[in-house]
């Protein structure tokens, strides 16, 4: 199967640059045989009393940061722990920087170049670890967002809260799950009244999800590991709903590849602690869920290939035709869609 399968034409003009203010005014296109267009505020009207909502409660860490080595500014996103206060990052300007520089974050911040990849990445190490390197992110830090959301340097403070979910209870992604974003309180009220189940899962988010493949073929790509947990008591709640005829709604591609990577053959989920690595491609046996909740995703990346195995290549691709020409807004501050599982993807 061929990456090129799974691209499509979007104008920057589509990429939003803010989320939708209030949170729930956010569009969601409603893909079934045909295309609804409604507003995320509809949402709870569109599921059954009984449905389980499997939301990521992962918090983005704030791991963009602006510091100088010697009299070069250098811009430094990190995207994955590897522990012991050695982080790999995204640094600009990369090919300046050499094995042993310091950069200053600030003037008791600090980290040296260990490592450099052939692909411009490098490896910092901190002059901390464990709760004071967070504490550090939490000071001088900012929110790690993707490169097509422009920011000046130093960023945008709302970032810090727009970026993250009302779910947010577990330090540890640096990229938002951001089909969660678009849920307020006041929606998430009308969800109880309408007797709709919620629990949660963790899967923190890392930077490698949202890559496009560089492989033309998709079954060559390697899919970066990202650390989950699902408790016992959100698992029974999940076996309960659908023993009891409910449907199991995954809040994000995150959630979804949590659950399928976590669910028994038979359907039933378990309990997880540990790392997973699933790519879903098309001829996924899905296990678990029913419908999907994501946002309008980037092409040639593992996440159009997951929609497409989730509701259908043709359906998808006609979906994301009608998003354009509608003037939805796409990517993490964007607008959503909700599919429902198609047996033959």
């Amino acid at each position: 199967m061929k990456i090129g399968d799974f691209d499509f034409d979007l104008p920057a003009s589509a990429i939003a640059q803010h989320p939708a203010t209030p949170r729930d005014a956010a569009r969601l296109l409603d893909v079934g045989e045909d295309c609804r267009d409604r507003v995320f505020r509809d949402l709870p009207g569109l599921l059954r009393p009984g449905d389980m909502l499997v939301c990521n409660d992962t918090a983005v860490m704030p791991t963009r940061l602006f510091g100088r080595r010697d009299d070069v500014a250098v811009e430094a996103t990190l995207i994955e722990d590897l522990g012991g206060g050695r982080w790999l990052a995204l640094a600009r300007p990369g090919r300046r920087l050499r094995i042993g520089q310091r950069i200053a974050f600030a003037d008791d911040f600090a980290a040296e170049v260990a490592a450099k990849a052939d692909d411009g990445r490098v490896t910092l190490a901190f002059d901390r670890d464990g709760p004071d390197l967070l504490a550090a992110f939490e000071t001088y830090g900012g929110m790690p967002l993707p490169p097509y959301i422009r920011r000046p340097r130093g960023g945008d403070p709302r970032d810090r809260i727009d970026y993250q979910t009302v779910f947010a209870a577990h330090p540890g992604a640096v990229a938002a799950p951001t089909a969660g974003l678009h849920f307020t309180p006041s929606l998430l009220a009308e969800a109880d009244r309408r007797g709709l189940g919620r629990t949660m899962v963790t899967l923190h988010v890392g930077a490698g999800t949202f890559l496009p493949v560089k492989a033309d073929d998709i079954g060559d790509h390697v899919m970066h590991a990202e650390r989950g947990e699902i408790s016992a008591a959100a698992a029974e709640a999940v076996n309960a709903a659908r023993a009891a005829g409910g449907r199991i709604v995954a809040v994000g591609t995150t959630s979804l590849r949590l659950i399928e990577a976590a669910a028994d053959d038979d359907g039933q989920l378990r309990a997880f602690s540990g790392e997973t690595d699933l790519f879903i491609k098309p001829g996924h046996r899905w296990k678990i869920a029913d419908l999907l909740l994501t946002n309008f995703h980037l092409p040639r990346s593992t996440l159009f290939v997951l929609v497409c195995a989730f509701a259908g290549t043709g359906r998808m691709q006609a979906a994301y035709r009608h998003a354009i020409a509608a003037g939805y807004r796409f990517y993490s501050y964007g607008d959503c869609c909700l599919l429902r599982r198609s047996e033959a993807s």
